[in-house]
């Protein structure tokens, strides 16, 4: 017998708003349910999707879906929604090569209106949406669903700006789940939020404006009374109505007569309407609900047991970022941490709490991390950014404009640079290469092992100007790791291996397919370290000595530290056939990290075949030459 028959009903929409608002809670509990065993499952993002279960049922229950636009932001929360919405049978594979995204995707459904991964887009995107309703005289509504940890980002508050002048009827609602804006939920809460979404409140509202229209100081009055109450029972009310928004709540996020009797409200208002729902993480599933960050982003585990620690192996790559953080702050009082919202994954716990005076999380907000940054190293600090590559992306005019420009000492450590698999295309570190090295003053390290990661940190700390170390997600090869730490000589690789013919420049991680490859192929294999500045005369040499030369990186190609070797040697008038081996001109999907580097030809196969493939190539060339 099934354990969710309610759900087994459940395949569309249509289908839920057949149900009877009685039976919702029932169905609620066995979603929740269901996301549990498929998570543990399959691994992904457990805690922030159990907390939107009722939120998912009560947007499609009171809306038009499709026709009503949804947008998610980030989209680390619509596991309910895609379960809800024909894809209950993908979650068995989600995440996976070929299988479900993690986050909402336009080409995966109708229903994904708007693609994210990253945060606080969904303002703007639905403010979008619901402006081209507007222009169309169309009835659709446009609903951006934020948490208070992306409403953060300042773009969510330049499209909260923008909406009044726009006249869409535009809604928001907001899913606090970590009680950070306000505390006051209950029944009081419940019930005005109720009175204020209401038909009759506001109708009352727009005619008390017309009549007072006629004597505008009493209608000033009026409106600075109103807002004075608001204010007086619910603080973020007043902020929210400085923007134009109607603000309603909060409410509780799991209280589904409450959600649906308000978004039904709602529904009907006309202009912005801001509605503040508050939910807990982890909801139904108590370690989760006691730990919401540890059940945050999941590997398959058993939901009766929970999440147990791991044996310790070899150190991640963020690990030894961590500990050089704080191994060099024990050193240096002028080195401070920023990172935007990112303790965990950066690997800066253990530095908060070692050094909280000199630590910054700065929420969901790259631009203002890097100015915030370059402030500091205005006034002689040593500011180090801990940031992913895709999240700095983000921030890429404050780079230019705020540091490089004034060339001032912000270390920046880059991490999940290249493939990261599971997560896909949006969280990928595909670019940071070509963005970077293109920048005046700027000095771009990549490590090919977890100790040249740590003396490169060191190297960049003791730098004068803007520097960036760049490496990848997990673990590296196992190099011992030297707690001495020692500066590398700027701009200088060194020759790993020594062979004939063929000369493979390896940038970073990829060096250990690239020695493999020089094993078989009896290649010289060289570790650059530096994508810029680039070790000119190891490139001369190797260039001088062999007939191939092969540059090999985890980054897109175009415009990469291989771009950069084929412009050093045309500027040196230095005639040699290249291989530049890299990432595909294509947005890499999500899968698993060793067989995506195997689809791009990045794995020590991979690069002997392409070698392979090259030389014949030449040596067809040759024999066409003699021929002819």
């Amino acid at each position: 017998m099934s354990s969710t028959p309610l759900l087994d009903k459940i395949q569309w929409p249509h289908e839920l708003r057949a149900l009877e608002r009685r039976e919702l809670a029932t169905l609620a509990e066995e979603l929740r349910e269901f996301i549990i065993q498929s998570v543990a499952r399959t691994g992904g993002h457990l805690s922030s999707n159990l907390g939107t279960v009722e939120l998912a049922i009560a947007l499609h229950y009171v809306f038009d879906t499709p026709r009503d636009r949804l947008v998610w932001d980030v989209g680390h929360q619509t596991y309910a929604h895609k379960i809800l919405t024909g894809r209950r049978s993908g979650m068995s594979r989600l995440r996976m090569k070929n299988g479900l995204s993690g986050f909402p995707r336009r080409s995966e459904s109708e229903y994904d209106t708007f693609g994210t991964a990253h945060s606080s887009t969904s303002i703007s995107a639905a403010l979008g949406m619901a402006t081209a309703f507007k222009r169309a005289h169309s009835e659709q509504r446009a609903i951006a669903i934020i948490g208070d940890g992306a409403l953060t980002g300042g773009m969510a508050f330049e499209a909260m700006n923008n909406a009044r002048h726009t006249g869409a009827d535009l809604i928001v609602v907001l899913n606090d789940n970590e009680m950070s804006i306000s505390h006051p939920v209950g029944a009081l809460s419940n019930h005005l939020a109720r009175i204020m979404s209401g038909r009759f409140y506001n109708t009352m509202r727009r005619g008390g404006e017309k009549v007072l229209g006629v004597a505008p100081p009493i209608l000033e009055f009026a409106k600075r009374w109103e807002e004075h109450m608001k204010g007086m029972v619910n603080p973020p009310a007043t902020l929210f109505e400085e923007f134009g928004f109607n603000y309603i709540g909060p409410i509780d996020g799991h209280d589904l007569d409450t959600l649906i009797s308000t978004l039904g409200n709602v529904k009907k208002l006309e202009g912005p309407q801001f509605l503040h729902v508050v939910t807990r993480k982890g909801k139904g599933y108590a370690l989760a609900e006691a730990d919401p960050i540890l059940y945050h982003g999941v590997t398959p585990f058993d939901p009766a047991v929970g999440i147990q620690p791991k044996p310790s192996g070899k150190p991640s790559y963020t690990q030894v970022f961590g500990d050089w953080l704080c191994d060099m702050a024990a050193l240096d009082p002028r080195l401070y941490a920023i990172t935007p919202a990112m303790c965990e994954g950066s690997g800066l716990v253990r530095f908060s709490k070692d050094y909280p005076e000199r630590y910054f999380d700065v929420g969901i907000a790259e631009q203002h991390a890097l100015t915030f940054a370059a402030g500091l190293a205005c006034e002689g600090l040593k500011p180090v950014v801990a940031i992913y590559s895709t999240f700095l992306q983000r921030a890429y005019d404050q780079l230019i404009h705020d540091i490089a420009l004034q060339n001032l000492p912000v270390v920046f450590a880059i991490d999940r640079a290249g493939l990261v698999g599971a997560d896909g295309a949006t969280h990928a570190g595909s670019f940071d290469l070509t963005y970077l090295r293109c920048m005046p003053n700027m000095t771009v390290m990549a490590p090919a092992d977890e100790n040249e990661c740590r003396q490169m940190l060191f190297t960049a700390f003791h730098l004068d100007g803007p520097t960036a170390v760049r490496y990848p997600r997990g673990t590296g090869p196992g190099v011992a790791i030297t707690q001495d730490m020692s500066a590398l000589p700027v701009g200088r690789g060194e020759m790993r291996r020594q062979g004939r013919t063929v000369a493979i420049l390896a940038f970073g991680a990829v060096l250990t397919a690239s020695l493999e490859a020089g094993e078989r192929l009896n290649a010289s294999v060289a570790n650059m370290r530096f994508v810029k500045p680039l070790d000119e005369a190891l490139i001369t040499r190797m260039a001088l000595s062999h007939d191939l030369l092969v540059t090999v990186e985890e980054n897109t190609i175009q415009g990469g530290a291989g771009s950069a070797v084929g412009e050093m040697l045309a500027r040196e008038n230095i005639a040699i056939p290249l291989l530049h081996l890299g990432l595909p001109d294509r947005f890499v999907d999500q899968g698993d990290p060793a067989a995506l580097l195997v689809d791009c030809g990045l794995d020590a196969q991979g690069i002997v075949g392409a070698i392979e493939r090259r030389r014949q190539e030449l040596k067809s060339l040759r024999n066409d030459s003699a021929s002819a």
